[in-house]
């Protein structure tokens, strides 16, 4: 698990869930996530880390890899289920 004391985790882990909620165009991606600054560089860690796919046929998809969707199911914390109707 990692800290997450670290701004740059929190946005890491921002990405990541960004991409798993749906597979994104390469050029949406690195709109909203490419810096120029070396302190955040959380799209080319995550990228040299391992933990995104980009598909090369064409449609250029952006997806979280096998590694990046453990990364983001151990640092994610498990919410509470809400109540289901039988316990209200």
């Amino acid at each position: 698990m990692t800290t997450m004391s670290d701004p740059a985790a929190h946005l890491r882990l921002q990405l990541l869930e960004w991409i798993a909620a749906k597979p994104r165009p390469y050029a949406e991606v690195l709109d909203a996530w490419r810096t120029s600054c070396p302190r955040l560089s959380i799209w080319e860690d995550a990228c040299i880390d391992g933990l995104i796919d980009s598909s090369n046929d064409g449609n250029d998809v952006v997806t979280l890899s096998a590694k990046g969707r453990a990364f983001l199911a151990a640092n994610v914390p498990v919410t509470a289920a809400a109540p289901s109707a039988e316990t209200v």
